[in-house]
């Protein structure tokens, strides 16, 4: 079976080297290549992956003609700068002859731009889904680790990129081997379709939070558009106002009301950096009824006016993080 890795400058490079490691680790237990993959660019040559290191890769124009069973698109940071009409046209004419078309990250971005995930379920990571839906509405946007739909899977990236690969080589070489694999790699439990890229009750590093935090934190997320006030969120919890602004000092560092604001914003700033959505109607979305408040409180948080990100902040670099709200899954 021939894969083929499509990257894009600052792709990510562990969810890129997670899904091909269990493909390694197969044809090593079986002492044969079953499977082999080819790394490719647009350009060819080094492509800098976000962490900033450079992996060689093939140039797209010179395998173009090649014939792949898996063809795999792995992007992160701006999608659409790659999204040129030649790479759609090379996307759908694999598709065309059967090939089994795959996103990593946002690598799903480029697949919805060539038509390839139109009516069909598909995801990306959390910290992207909120632009996924708004920019693909014919598309059935899940926030599960993968999304197996026919000959069509997206992958939320990062180790679960490693799940979506154990499940192809379940698929076409059994059981045994996707068992071994995963052994190998010390991938201790393959995750089944329909996890969530949140579950409940999940937290790395155990629960040290309280619980009525939580329980509130859940309740903002589900109002982020039509916000409640402090006092509605202390009665849908059963607590007083002063208790919970003692907990939110103690354990959130901030207080209700602003961390309420601030996830608001986490949200907004995604769909300013990764959509053409307009200002007041991205001010709306995050709950703020006057675009003249969403920009002081922008800028106040981020340091700079939202229309300034909206150029700056599609220009990737090292530590561009914050932290972006999780969509509840169930508050009780």
């Amino acid at each position: 079976m021939k894969i083929l890795l499509l990257v894009t400058p600052n792709f990510n490079l562990a969810a890129t080297m997670a899904f091909v490691d269990p493909f390694r680790a197969a044809n090593y237990l079986e002492g044969l290549t079953r499977f082999q993959w080819v790394v490719a660019s647009l350009g060819g040559g080094p492509c800098l992956a976000s962490n900033g290191v450079a992996v060689q890769t093939e140039k797209l124009n010179g395998i173009q003609e090649d014939v792949f069973e898996i063809v795999v698109v792995s992007a992160s940071w701006t999608p659409e700068t790659v999204s040129t009409p030649h790479l759609l046209a090379l996307l759908r004419k694999w598709a065309r002859t059967g090939c089994i078309m795959g996103g990593l990250d946002t690598g799903a971005f480029i697949l919805a731009d060539a038509g390839l995930l139109s009516g069909r379920r598909a995801t990306v990571h959390y910290e992207h889904i909120d632009s996924f839906k708004e920019l693909y509405p014919d598309i059935e946007v899940s926030e599960d680790i993968f999304i197996h739909d026919g000959k069509r899977f997206t992958c939320s990236g990062g180790i679960a990129s490693s799940d979506i690969a154990l499940h192809l080589i379940r698929a076409s070489a059994g059981d045994a081997l996707a068992n071994a694999a995963a052994r190998y790699i010390f991938h201790p439990i393959l995750r089944p379709a329909g996890t969530s890229q949140n579950p409940v009750g999940a937290e790395p590093l155990g629960r040290t939070t309280p619980k009525v935090v939580r329980h509130v934190i859940s309740i903002m997320e589900l109002h982020l558009e039509q916000t409640l006030s402090i006092p509605e969120l202390c009665n849908k919890a059963d607590v007083s106002q002063r208790q919970l602004d003692r907990l939110f000092k103690q354990y959130v560092g901030k207080s209700p009301a602003l961390y309420y604001r601030d996830i608001r914003l986490d949200r907004a700033r995604g769909l300013i950096t990764q959509t053409d959505m307009l200002m007041s109607e991205i001010a709306i979305a995050s709950g703020f009824s006057s675009q003249v408040h969403f920009s002081r409180a922008y800028r106040e948080r981020f340091g700079l006016s939202p229309r300034s990100d909206r150029v700056e902040g599609r220009i990737p670099f090292e530590f561009r993080a914050w932290p972006m709200h999780r969509k509840a899954q169930d508050i009780g």
